[in-house]
């Protein structure tokens, strides 16, 4: 087995013009956040809906909030976006001179969701009779010209973040064969953890402590990052997540699932939280503490649950193993060396 350092093509940069990411291994992101606000302008200023004498127009976007990237792991492209759209529109009906004002909002944006699925939300800046053909035109042809608007920016998303984002392999072999995917989060993936009976809604008092070691072919920094990034964390998880990685940030993961606070983070080192399950006794949290050993060609991840009700025990160890290692391993490729 090659060492790191020592012949493992994964982790030798040097032999490559760029010194980058030899065969597509590493974890690469690209900032999409400032294009997507630049294309969601592009798309929408300007943009009509005419129908039987009435005519919108949309004038500007009042607002615009989220973030956007692109990641590289392994020769796949993951894509991850999240917006909150609020669109102004003016209108006419029959040639009317007098204009009338609504808005159009987007309040969720995201790869969880295909274009068809995206919520449009129309409403008038006056609730007056002779507008109401406006509101009807909308939301009867306006939503889908939004939808399409919007799968367009998806699409042109991918398209641009594709390029040089899959590097050459270091053989010079094509990487044609290498798959443009987004991430496959939008098919609705049912990935809540298993929920166990927990009799009493009072203070814990019977409690035990869960100890587990994992390995995983990755450096320590990977893994890490993949504990600490929103959006490796998004992807392991497969839902929204909340996470502020910082002493005393809070955390949320699988529909809120789990919750709680970091309290201590060392770098690529050491990771502790104040840890708790949704179906736990109210206000019972647990402290996990997750170390990390980078050896010569893995690292160990060593996890101490301490404070565990004895009753939720099994239940709790079966869930980290499902939901965070298998899935780590699986979605970032750090279950086994490549030969």
């Amino acid at each position: 087995m090659a060492k790191w350092g020592e012949g493992d093509p994964r982790w030798i940069v040097e032999e490559r013009p760029d010194a980058t990411n030899v065969n597509n291994w590493h974890w690469t992101e690209r900032d999409a956040s400032a294009w997507s606000k630049d294309r969601f302008k592009q798309l929408f200023i300007g943009a009509e809906i005419k129908s039987n004498g009435a005519t919108i127009e949309i004038q500007e976007i009042e607002k615009c909030e989220g973030e956007a990237s692109a990641n590289n792991r392994k020769g796949k492209l993951i894509f991850f976006y999240e917006w909150v759209l609020v669109l102004k529109w003016k209108g006419t009906v029959d040639k009317n001179d007098v204009t009338y004002e609504g808005s159009v909002t987007i309040p969720n944006l995201s790869e969880e969701n295909s274009a068809h699925e995206i919520d449009v939300q129309v409403s008038l800046k006056d609730n007056v009779k002779e507008a109401e053909p406006l509101k009807e035109l909308m939301n009867k042809e306006g939503k889908q010209v939004i939808r399409d608007l919007l799968n367009n920016y998806i699409e042109n998303l991918q398209l641009e973040f594709s390029k040089g984002m899959i590097l050459p392999p270091k053989d010079g072999i094509s990487g044609d064969k290498i798959k443009n995917l987004s991430s496959g989060f939008n098919k609705k993936v049912s990935m809540q953890p298993v929920l166990s009976n927990c009799e009493s809604r009072s203070k814990v008092t019977d409690v035990t402590t869960i100890e587990v070691t994992e390995k995983f072919q990755c450096r320590s920094r990977d893994l890490y990052d993949a504990l600490t990034k929103i959006e490796m964390v998004t992807a392991f998880t497969r839902g929204q997540v909340k996470l502020d990685p910082v002493p005393g940030g809070v955390f949320e993961l699988f529909g809120g699932n789990i919750n709680g606070t970091f309290l201590e983070l060392i770098p690529n080192e050491k990771i502790v939280q104040k840890w708790r399950c949704k179906q736990w006794p109210s206000e019972h949290f647990s402290i996990v503490t997750i170390k990390l050993d980078e050896k010569s060609d893995h690292t160990v991840l060593n996890v101490v649950q301490t404070g565990v009700p004895r009753s939720e025990s099994d239940t709790t160890k079966q869930n980290w193993e499902r939901y965070y290692w298998n899935s780590i391993k699986h979605t970032f490729g750090f279950g086994a060396l490549l030969h």
